[in-house]
């Protein structure tokens, strides 16, 4: 048997700053893209280099922007608007089995979608600006 899973129960948590650790999570999540990981490449080839071909390194890794969508609320104060202007925080994806992903980021966006005779909606992006740590199920 198959040990697939869907994203059902999964959760995009903002950080409390009045209570580091403590995570506060966003209503009304649809879709989660969790971050995922690129590395640079340097052109190392030489004079020498063998065969004629081009010789690689590896460089620096670099970790991919989170996007969420969600149903989109209007609220006075907006908490994605004061996240954005914060200019940085921590965050926390929580996956159906409970296993989390930390990390610090920044809001990059936050874009209400077209106001239409259908439902409401926003995207978020969240730029991390380290390594996400991923944490077994509590």
């Amino acid at each position: 048997m198959s040990d697939a899973d869907i994203g059902y129960g999964a959760k995009f948590g903002i950080e409390d700053p009045g209570t580091p650790g403590t995570y506060i999570d966003t209503a009304n999540v649809t879709r989660i893209k969790p971050s995922g990981y690129t590395r640079d490449e340097e052109d190392a080839t030489h004079l020498q280099s063998p065969d004629m071909m081009k010789e690689f390194i590896p460089a620096l890794m670099e970790a991919t922007p989170v996007e969420i969508d969600i149903n989109w609320v209007p609220v006075a104060p907006d908490p994605f608007v004061t996240e954005i202007e914060a200019g940085g925080g921590n965050y926390q994806i929580t996956a159906p089995n409970g296993v989390r992903m930390q990390f610090p980021g920044f809001f990059l966006s936050y874009e209400p979608g077209d106001l239409t005779n259908g439902k409401m909606t926003a995207t978020v992006t969240v730029r991390p600006t380290g390594k996400p740590t991923l944490l077994g199920a509590v």
